[in-house]
């Protein structure tokens, strides 16, 4: 099994604010589909907010915007094809779409 980023921008949600609701339910379902098929690590929305870069001293800076992550989910499975099909279902649910990477192995980590 491997772990996969699966991504979008900030701002790549474009549609109306009264399909928000139903948008939020289709993520979800995706959501509850990957839990029940046993490929869900972690996942969720990220503020839309500028980053605070912490430089190797602690120098604390404000980052980029609006270069940043929208949402995200983390999925554990068998094939880069796999996390490809449920990026499709994240990229319907959310309506845009979406970056899939795969995480570099590290069995220190569980990876």
């Amino acid at each position: 099994m491997a772990r996969y980023l699966i991504s979008f921008d900030d701002g790549a949600m474009a549609f109306p604010e009264e399909e928000m609701a139903a948008v939020g339910e289709a993520a979800h379902a995706v959501v509850r589909a990957a839990q029940e098929a046993g490929v869900w690590i972690f996942g969720g929305g990220v503020e839309s907010q500028r980053a605070s870069i912490v430089a190797t001293d602690g120098t604390v800076t404000d980052g980029p915007y609006p270069e940043a992550i929208g949402g995200f989910c983390v999925v554990d499975v068998p094939s880069r094809e796999d996390a490809l099909a449920w990026a499709a279902k994240n990229a319907g649910a959310c309506r845009c779409a979406q970056e899939v990477r795969e995480f570099m192995p590290d069995p220190a980590v569980g990876n």
